[in-house]
């Protein structure tokens, strides 16, 4: 079952902390136990390739899901201007704004939050003060921007080092966003776990030659957040 929820025009274009998530789509069981909140990337919404593919696939392995765009990706549903993204500070008020709102529509549900890219980016931001408030019980970042392609000086790992949140990071062994020779060498807190995808690049998908797929590492993706959500679940 898929609920697809807008907000009005106005609050699409100033989202504010109180204010629903400018577009957001439901699925999956509405009286599950555990629901997996997720955001999108820089340049592509919810209904992007890799979140419909993946969203379908969680939906098969019993996940609900609640995905969300920010106002900047929403405003483009309603013809508005295709602009930079803010910067990911700018947006965590955003995403504590989404789970006020999930929260209210499922109150039972233990939340566990994420997303993909600068999705996973921002809800790393407030994960651990949303976990300490009981208010979430993990992390999941599909595609973390450990840094921006090309620059690997500039690492956006320092709220990582003594994370208290559980936290799963799917990540592709070549992603130009943080490689696998590259993150398994910065020194991230022990709540998180790293799985990697095969040959994968930013959305997984592999070479050609490499004897791997995109289609079975999305699914082994989907596989590693479904344990992992199943596995934080218990311990509440």
């Amino acid at each position: 079952m898929t609920r697809v929820q807008k907000s009005s025009g106005a609050t699409a274009e100033k989202p504010t902390s109180s204010a629903l998530p400018a577009f957001r789509i439901d699925r999956g069981n509405a009286a599950a136990d555990t629901r997996l909140i997720l955001a999108h990337g820089a340049g592509a919404g919810i209904s992007s390739p890799f979140l419909d593919t993946m969203a379908a696939l969680l939906d098969e392995r019993g996940l609900a899901l609640t995905l969300f765009e920010f106002g900047y990706m929403a405003g483009r549903r309603n013809g508005g201007p295709k602009r930079p993204p803010p910067r990911a500070e700018a947006l965590v008020e955003e995403y504590r704004a989404c789970i006020d709102a999930i929260h209210a529509a499922y109150p039972r549900a233990t939340l566990v939050i994420g997303g993909k890219s600068l999705g996973g980016r921002v809800a790393s931001l407030v994960a651990d003060e949303l976990f300490a408030k009981k208010a979430i019980a993990g992390l999941i970042c599909l595609g973390y921007p450990f840094h921006p392609p090309g620059k690997p000086d500039q690492l956006r790992t320092e709220h990582l080092k003594n994370l208290r949140c559980p936290a799963l990071i799917v990540q592709g062994e070549r992603d130009p966003f943080g490689s696998r020779a590259e993150v398994e060498k910065y020194p991230l807190s022990n709540k998180i776990a790293l799985v990697w995808m095969d040959d994968g690049d930013h959305d997984f998908g592999p070479r050609g030659a490499s004897g791997f797929t995109r289609k079975g590492n999305l699914a082994a993706a989907a596989d590693a957040v479904a344990a992992f959500v199943t596995e934080i679940s218990k311990a509440r």
